[in-house]
Order: structure tokens, then sequence, then C-alpha cells
């Protein structure tokens, strides 16, 4: 089992940058697709970004790309969103989560690993 926790959010102004982190412990990510997603009050969890287990071929929602990059550090046990050019719309707490799926997976359900989450506030 591998327990996630994030940091780096909180308030930011428009056209601002952030960093997320997500620490990885009791097992290697390296072993995992890694993800991202984020959530807002009565929303469902909805898919940020991915990335394989060897760091190759990340994936994004059309509405980060250019934006956002996802990576990994998997000597750290470590995986982060770089998040350039915030919009009030990415207001949300983001998620950090892995997955046990072969390919690349957007859908929450496939990941079985979450943290607890990071509330990052974009102001206008």
């Amino acid at each position: 089992q591998v327990q996630l926790v994030e940091s780096g959010g909180g308030l930011v102004q428009a056209g601002g940058s952030l960093r997320l982190s997500c620490a990885a412990s009791g097992r290697r990510i390296s072993n995992y697709i890694m993800g991202w997603f984020r959530q807002t009050p009565g929303k469902e969890r909805r898919f940020v970004a991915t990335i394989t287990r060897s760091g190759g071929r990340p994936y994004y929602v059309d509405s980060v790309k250019g934006r956002f990059t996802i990576s990994r550090d998997n000597a750290k046990n470590t995986a982060y969103l770089q998040m350039n050019s915030l919009e009030p719309e990415d207001t949300a707490v983001y998620y950090c989560a892995a997955s046990q799926e072969m390919g690349i997976t957007t859908t929450p359900m496939t990941y079985q690993y979450w943290g607890q989450g990071t509330q990052v506030t974009v102001s206008s």
C-alpha cells in the first residue's frame, strides 16, 4: 500500500504559478501510474493530468494543456504538478493519486490510492 501526501497549495493571483508536490511512502511510486485530479464543492472529482511509470507520455485535460506540467522523480518517490498562468477556474482541491493500471487512465475509479488533497485558490 502507498500513502500520498500533497503539499504546495495556496492562494495566488490570476496569472501566477504554484507547484504541487505529492510525497509517497510505503511503496515506491515507480510501481504506479501517477495522476492529479481536482474537485470543487458539489462537483465530481475530475481528471487533470497523468504520467506513466517511467515519466514519459504525460497526458492532460484540454483546459490545462500548455499551462500545467506533470512530472515525477521516482528516486525521490515524489510526483509534481507545475501550474502556470493560473485562472480563477482552476480553483479547487487538488488530489494526487496512484494507479496500478498498465496504461494511461483518466478515470478516478481506476486509481487505488489517494492523498488528502490541497486547496488551490486563484483570485481574479
